[in-house]
């Protein structure tokens, strides 16, 4: 162990010990307790109402540990340099409806405020900050709201740390002030809570009450642990095995939007709780909501924050996405787009991928500096060199992978090349356009020094580059022109009947005055863009003078001004591009280009739609370069003129959860697999690890079940998708998940919240007299699920886990074993429907295989069937009646692999207390394919 650690440790346990002290013994001691200096509040003007001012400055705190999960590894010290002020308890029931943003319901207004995102949470503490006449710390672009009211997202989402406003506290303000007098056995769990939520402040231990005497009633800090978790602020990161001053979590949500929750709750085994854990049983992200999750606010600025980026970077700034998938396929018409450009902060390689679900800015990390990004016509690679337009000097130019690798690193062995521009020839060859230098072309003797060469690119290798002309003809080359721009406008233009290769003149456009990042369009219109210096030409066009780089201008072929968009108020453009479409035929009304501001950072990335003359902010940071933006051409979904192309298929949508993610990659395999599905595997997280359909290729299987347990919406899957379109469908197997069939939780509600596919499945019998012409298609195009997640499955739905043992997450109940009478209605019910599908599944002659899935042995030592409950006696009885319905029905097996934990999965083939790996998936596989080969 660190000796740092041991130090945190040994120091915060004689902190519990003095807590314990008072509340474990039998009478009230009048003992006052001395807090930590850094735990004073302060009373003054500055204080704010029901908090506690923590005096943290020049104080530190650990996060993680050295025996937690890999999102809890290492042990990272945080140091503070500013102070802050937290709530006493989380916001409660009445405090959040009094704000009347969304309605809870309330048992007692006293209780914590629950089943909240974390975007109701950011919203709440918005509207405290404006009702206290406070600034906001969170701004964003648009919300979006569920059918009840929960915000579920915020696009353009912006934490502003610098901002002295209501807000979440950081994990790391969050566990420096839990750390202090930390003790578990004063909290509500699972242990003494009957499962379910308190009264703030309200926590017994057996026998015993936290002393009101012993510490002042403004000292108190209540429920730290058990009652509810707790929202914090932080997007979920790595740590790093280092120091890190003012660490505010990870600069965004990554692929999955992962968000961080501390403290435990009332359904946790007192075991279980501490100050390092930091999620739940299910991934946590921002539009996440449970009964048992709520909040405390923090107030106050963090003047010098700090992220700590995916590679183990720490930055004191960001690069943030503004727009969400949905809205830039709003506004360029597909989701195939992508946007590169140059982090002037890092030199890094930027860029986001629209059609990876979360519109993420993600950067590729090396040595290189990258000028000039461009996207190929395919989208799949970016050129780049090293040197800026403007400056004079040997640039070297590379392609790459245009994705989070960067890999296929490709190195054009030429003395100097910079500023490249894919280009392809009429002849369909894909190449590439660069000149030996990009520097100051005002000197016409120094111009024609230079020249533009060409080269072709495939199969991730350079061709022999063939020199066009003379001249750096850096801003684009068709087959009739070609331009440039860096001081001057030029052109080489070729005369009528000829090309540029074999008979052109150079012209000066612009009435030479001075002009640069100049773009030529790829259209066919031979349009020019560029940017000026608030010049006479510009200023008689346009009708008004105007700023350097405050319109952006458009040329003819020949060379005459056309269209003129205006920089939006306070910014002035630089960087301008066309954007590229993959079909030249069509017409580019798109472009890019930085935003400068008045101190002359370029702090944003901006679509300017040149049919409108409108300008949306993509990107925000403290300094962007040279944007490339790639569309790609995507045809409307055809078929019957009566589909609403809008709804057909849209599985996905903006502010989704994981769930509804996995939902919307495993229902497309399905669609695109029907003809060829043999044995489909649906139900919970269970069969999604527990099952993979790759080992016995010949049995034609197929992986759709997802995380998630709830009997309705698996058993809802069979009959409304699988039994409607089972032409070749032999068997259907399931995850039988007797411990929480309860009806809780339903996820079948939260997979169809916003997303209309299902909708529209429903209102057409789910397609059961054949899927429209076009459909699948319409699936593939519509909004997708993030690559990272697309990844994770093989074509066939298998994904793989770890060996981490039954133990490797506490073996603790996180429900009340006992059902009530409703949830027992409730798991019969899907026991009856069991039934009923299977009598229909035996008119098509399709097998219905149950499975009962193993969970860690150690629950036979409990009153509780599995980590969700339910009484051992009741699980007898009920898969009693299973059994008997295998011997009532030949189409009905039931596989019992759990046996009341009594079973041979060993430890190896677990990865957590009720799930399998990978091993114990092949293990139960095998034994699933000998019951196929038995069917008959």
């Amino acid at each position: 162990m660190p000796k740092h650690l041991k130090k945190y440790l040994t120091s915060f346990f004689a902190l519990g010990m003095v807590f314990c002290s008072l509340s474990c013994s039998d009478s009230e001691p009048e003992a006052k307790i001395v807090m930590p200096e850094y735990f004073q509040p302060v009373m003054d003007r500055d204080s704010v109402e029901g908090m506690l001012r923590i005096l943290a400055a020049g104080h530190s705190t650990f996060l993680g540990s050295e025996y937690g999960k890999v999102n809890e590894r290492p042990v990272m010290k945080v140091e503070f340099d500013y102070n802050f002020s937290v709530g006493r308890h989380e916001v409660t029931c009445k405090e959040f409806n009094e704000l009347k943003l969304v309605q809870i319901p309330c048992d007692n207004d006293s209780l914590p405020a629950t089943n909240v995102t974390f975007y109701d949470a950011v919203l709440f503490a918005n509207g405290k900050s404006v009702k206290d006449h406070r600034d906001t710390a969170y701004s964003y672009t648009k919300a979006v709201f569920d059918t009840e009211g929960h915000c579920t997202d915020l696009e353009g989402f912006v934490f502003r740390p610098e901002t002295d406003g209501y807000r979440l506290p950081t994990e790391a303000e969050w566990v420096l002030v839990a750390s202090t007098g930390w003790n578990p056995d004063l909290s509500w769990n699972s242990g003494n809570s009957d499962y379910v939520l308190h009264p703030v402040c309200s926590v017994k231990k057996t026998g015993n009450t936290l002393s009101r005497k012993a510490v002042k009633e403004e000292l108190m800090l209540c429920d730290m642990a058990g009652n509810a978790m707790e929202w914090v602020n932080d997007w979920l990161g790595y740590f790093k095995d280092t120091t890190i001053l003012n660490y505010t979590g990870a600069p965004d949500g990554g692929s999955l939007g992962e968000r961080v929750v501390k403290g435990g709750s009332y359904r946790n085994d007192l075991t279980s709780l501490n100050v390092y854990s930091r999620g739940d049983i299910y991934t946590v992200t921002s539009s996440t909501r449970a009964d048992y999750v709520g909040f405390r606010l923090a107030y106050g600025k963090i003047a010098n924050a700090t992220w700590l980026s995916s590679d183990g970077s720490a930055n004191g700034s960001r690069v943030l996405s503004l727009v969400s998938s949905s809205t830039m396929q709003s506004l360029v018409g597909t989701f195939s787009a992508k946007l590169a450009f140059r982090n002037n902060v890092s030199g890094n390689l930027s860029f986001v991928n629209y059609a990876s679900g979360r519109s993420t800015v993600r950067e590729i990390h090396d040595t290189l500096s990258v000028y000039h990004p461009d996207i190929s016509p395919d989208g799949s690679k970016v050129a780049f060199c090293t040197k800026s337009e403007g400056v004079s000097g040997r640039s070297e130019l590379y392609v790459r992978n245009l994705d989070v690798s960067g890999f296929g690193l490709v190195k054009l062995d030429v003395e100097s090349a910079a500023i490249p521009r894919w280009r392809v020839t009429e002849d369909g060859d894909t190449t590439i356009v660069y000149v030996t230098d990009a520097g100051n072309n005002k000197n016409d003797d120094s111009f024609k020094a230079t020249s533009t060469w060409q080269v072709s690119f495939a199969n991730g290798k350079f061709g022999t580059p063939k020199k066009l002309f003379d001249g750096a003809y850096h801003g684009g080359v068709n087959e009739k022109l070609a331009v440039t721009g860096a001081r001057l406008l030029r052109a080489k233009v070729a005369r009528k009947g000829e090309t540029l290769a074999s008979s052109a003149k150079d012209e000066v456009w612009y009435n030479g005055e001075q002009a640069c990042n100049v773009s030529l369009s790829k259209d066919g219109s031979a349009r020019t863009l560029f940017l000026d210096f608030g010049g006479k030409t510009g200023a008689d066009f346009v009708g008004e003078k105007y700023r350097t780089h405050q319109r952006l201008l458009i040329a003819d072929e020949s060379g005459k001004l056309v269209q003129s968009v205006a920089a939006p108020e306070n910014y002035t453009f630089d960087h301008s591009e066309w954007a590229l479409r993959n079909n030249w035929s069509d017409k580019e009304n798109f472009a890019v280009a930085t935003l400068t501001d008045l101190e002359g950072s370029h702090v944003r990335i901006a679509l300017i739609n040149l049919a409108d003359s409108s300008v949306v902010e993509l990107i925000e940071g403290d300094d962007l370069w040279h944007p490339s933006l790639w569309i790609k051409h995507s045809g409307h979904a055809g078929g019957e003129s009566t589909i609403d192309w809008d709804s057909a298929g849209v599985y996905l949508g903006d502010g989704h959860n994981l769930e509804q993610a996995r939902y919307r990659i495993k229902i497309q395999k399905f669609w695109e697999q029907l003809d060829r599905t043999e044995v489909l595997m649906v139900g919970s997280s269970r069969s999604e690890m527990g099952l993979n359909p790759d080992l016995y290729p010949e049995w034609k299987m197929l992986n759709v079940a997802v995380s998630g347990i709830d009997g309705h919406r698996d058993l809802n899957f069979i009959r409304n998708y699988a039994l409607k379109h089972a032409d070749r469908l032999k068997a259907i197997v399931f995850s039988v998940d007797l411990d929480n069939w309860r009806g809780v939780e339903d996820h079948w509600a939260l997979i169809r919240d916003f997303v209309p596919g299902y909708i529209y499945d429903e209102n057409h019998n789910h397609w059961e007299d054949g899927i429209p012409e076009g459909f699948v298609d319409a699936v593939r195009e519509a909004y997708p699920a993030e690559d990272e997640l697309v990844e994770q499955f093989s074509e066939r739905g298998n994904i793989w886990s770890a060996s981490r043992g039954w133990n490797s997450d506490p073996v603790d109940v996180l429900f009340d074993s006992v059902f009530t009478d409703k949830q027992l209605e409730f798991l019969d019910s899907c026991l009856q429907e069991v039934e009923a599908l299977t009598d229909i599944a035996a008119e098509k002659g399709i097998y219905l295989i149950g499975i009962i899935f193993p969970q860690a042995p150690q629950y036979a030592n409990t009153g509780s069937f599995g980590v969700y409950g339910l009484q051992r006696s009741i699980a007898v009885e009920k898969i009693q009646w299973l059994n008997d319905l295998a011997k009532r029905k030949k189409h009905f097996i039931l596989m019992d692999e759990y046996k009341m934990g009594y079973h041979n999965y060993a430890d190896e083939m677990a990865y957590n207390r009720d799930h399998l790996s990978s091993v114990g998936a092949e293990y139960i596989t095998t034994r699933l394919v000998d019951v196929l080969k038995g069917l008959k």
